[in-house]
C-alpha cells in the first residue's frame, strides 16, 4: 500500500465512523468545499448540499457497524449498516474519491426501498 492508497483509506475510515457515530461536523470538516454527493436521492453539492444529505440520517442512527474500508489509489470504498428507529440492518456504501486531503466526490449507494416500506410509503 502506498502513502496515497493509505491517506485515501484513512480518510475514508475517519469519514464513516464518524458519521455512523453521528459526528457529523467531524464527518463535514474531510469534505472539500465543492464536494459533489451522487445519492440515490438526487446530488447535493458543497458541504452544505452535503449536510442537507447526511445529517437528517445520520441523527436517527441507534447502532451502526462499519463492515470494511477498502482503499485505492486515491478512492476509497466504505460498507456499512445501521440500525435506526424504523430500519434495522440497513446497508450502504460510500465511493469516495480524495484529493488534497479532502473527499471531493461521493457516491452513495443504499436501496431506498426498505425506507419506504418503513414508512408505510410502499406495501411489502
Amino acid at each position: 500500500m502506498t502513502a496515497t492508497n493509505a491517506l485515501a483509506q484513512k480518510i475514508a475510515e475517519d469519514f464513516v465512523r464518524a458519521w455512523t457515530g453521528k459526528d457529523v461536523e467531524k464527518a463535514l470538516s474531510l469534505l472539500a468545499d465543492d464536494v459533489v454527493c451522487e445519492a440515490p436521492s438526487g446530488i447535493f453539492e458543497g458541504v452544505e448540499g452535503y449536510r442537507r444529505f447526511l445529517e437528517p440520517f445520520a441523527s436517527t442512527i441507534t447502532r451502526a457497524t462499519v463492515i470494511d474500508v477498502l482503499g485505492n489509489g486515491t478512492n476509497a470504498a466504505t460498507v456499512y449498516t445501521v440500525d435506526t428507529p424504523i430500519l434495522k440492518d440497513f446497508r450502504g456504501t460510500d465511493y469516495l474519491t480524495v484529493e488534497n486531503g479532502r473527499i471531493t466526490r461521493v457516491i452513495s449507494v443504499f436501496d431506498r426501498l426498505p425506507m419506504a416500506q418503513a414508512r408505510g410509503d410502499i406495501q411489502p
